[in-house]
């Protein structure tokens, strides 16, 4: 496994909002990885593969219409697990399901020798960059472990307290013209 303290995140890019009614808007995430649509299909929802890089365990298979699927969200300060039903699996181009309150739609475009990885989900307005920092962590993640040099999954407080977490959570609230939660990084794991 590759070095994750010398993993340092790019500024932030690839993202934006989309504002609604209500507390949630729309985050939307575009991702340029250097794998085949098939092999990233294979890591946004296989469970070996997901439990690798992205912010949540998943205990079956999300590559199939109709299926349950049990989703942990890693690092919650108590347990959360939540059921979903896959909604649309058009294999490898186009998966959606929810997490919890979390409508996820997954978009894969073929582009040059790689895949372009669109993400749609909604998120509390409050923590629009929070995600976008965050989501930006676990792609970089994923981007790295198809390559072939993983550097272990950073989600929740260990991503939090994280200092490149930090610089993106800032540039991103800034690029969306949003305010920053005016909390400590270590508050996400103090009791």
């Amino acid at each position: 496994m590759a070095e994750r303290a010398q993993y340092i995140p790019g500024p932030a890019f690839g993202a934006q909002m989309q504002k609604q009614e209500g507390k949630n808007w729309t985050l939307i995430l575009v991702r340029e990885l250097r794998h085949s649509p098939e092999k990233v299909w294979e890591a946004i929802t296989d469970p070996m593969h997901l439990r690798e890089w992205a912010p949540f365990d998943a205990d079956g298979d999300l590559g199939t219409v109709g299926a349950k699927v049990k989703l942990t969200t890693v690092g919650a300060p108590t347990l959360h697990v939540t059921e979903t039903t896959v909604t649309r699996a058009d294999a490898p181009e186009v998966l959606e399901y929810n997490w919890g309150d979390f409508q996820m739609r997954w978009k894969l475009e073929p582009v040059g020798g790689g895949t372009r990885l669109t993400l749609w989900t909604n998120i509390n307005r409050h923590f629009i960059a929070m995600g976008a920092a965050g989501w930006h962590i676990c792609f970089d993640v994923l981007d790295r472990l198809l390559a072939g040099q993983p550097i272990g999954r950073t989600v929740g407080p260990d991503a939090i307290k994280f200092g490149g977490f930090q610089r993106l959570h800032a540039e991103y609230a800034k690029q969306f013209g949003v305010e920053m939660p005016k909390w400590s990084p270590n508050a996400a794991t103090e009791k």
